[in-house]
């Protein structure tokens, strides 16, 4: 088991580093050369390809932690920690977009003329090409392997691609005498990133709160099924879309013995485990027929 969890965050990990370095050589063909023709959209697309960089790193840093096993302090793993990371990227993409948008806003009130040439139309094509080779590659092994970190960084590359292509739109809007648009790009740019960083907080914030991750109908189906069950309800479900964990109530004939309802519990969860990926617990409450048990309420000291 401990071997299977380390070879999968050693995958993600190699993802990771593949996307690492064709980020970070994207970001220095922009960066370079929109410094150097005084391109602000450009040069804020070079910054966003960089940020892209380092949000592998803080994926990186995140699967180090997530990868440590089950222990005496940590009973259901360190996994939320890949989450939390990604949360860490959200962060940093609100930061990204205030900056950039700053800095579009003072070259709209003092413009910078900008050199414009065909090399930085080849440079801004070729470098979208691999951000949707990077986008695609990164999002199917994110998928694959069930790594919302990898899922999330797809995401943060694929608003690299939209914004690459303001970019080309302001390099023709300066080439044919319309400069103003190259700032203004730049805040077009700050806004793709302000959506992208609140998808990725709309969907990781769901799991650290422990929102419902499966249908309890697609449960309960599953569980009608398993021989002795006459009903179940109070169906949770919570955790990563890799890592989840299921609670539910059984009711079962009020004679069955001991032993076979024990039996049942275990039949009820290899049934889930099988028909749901990723279900790494189930917790069955088991009850007889016709005699539900609430909690009663904790009398007040």
């Amino acid at each position: 088991m401990q071997t299977d969890m380390k070879s999968h965050y050693n995958k993600i990990r190699n993802v990771l580093w593949i996307v690492l370095i064709l980020n970070w050589a994207v970001a220095a063909a922009k960066i370079i050369y929109g410094l150097a023709t005084k391109c602000t959209s450009m040069t804020a697309d070079g910054f966003h390809s960089l940020s892209d960089g380092a949000s592998n790193i803080i994926g990186l840093v995140g699967i180090s932690f997530s990868a440590q096993p089950v222990d005496g302090d940590h009973n259901y793993g360190h996994k939320k920690y890949e989450t939390l990371f990604a949360m860490g990227i959200a962060v940093m993409l609100f930061i990204l977009a205030f900056n950039l948008a700053k800095e579009g806003i003072e070259h709209i009130m003092r413009p910078v003329a900008a050199e414009i040439t065909t090399a930085s139309f080849v440079i801004m094509l070729i470098t979208m090409a691999v951000n949707i080779s990077v986008m695609v590659y990164e999002y199917r092994k994110g998928k694959e392997l069930g790594s919302d970190i990898l899922v999330v960084d797809s995401m943060h590359t694929r608003a690299d691609i939209f914004t690459s292509l303001s970019v080309i739109v302001a390099l023709i809007a300066v080439r044919i005498g319309f400069p103003v648009l190259d700032p203004i790009v730049t805040l077009i740019i700050s806004v793709f990133i302000v959506y992208a960083a609140f998808v990725i907080v709309k969907e990781e914030a769901g799991i650290l709160v422990d929102a419902a991750i499966i249908d309890p109908k697609r449960i309960e189906e599953i569980v009608l099924k398993v021989e002795g069950v006459k009903s179940c309800h109070k169906i949770r479900t919570r955790g990563r879309p890799d890592d989840i964990y299921v609670d539910l109530h059984v009711q079962l004939d009020p004679v069955t013995h001991l032993d076979d309802a024990h039996d049942t519990s275990y039949q009820i969860e290899d049934a889930i485990k099988k028909d749901v990926p990723h279900v790494v617990d189930v917790l069955v409450h088991l009850e007889p027929k016709g005699k539900e048990h609430p909690r009663k309420p904790q009398s007040k000291k």
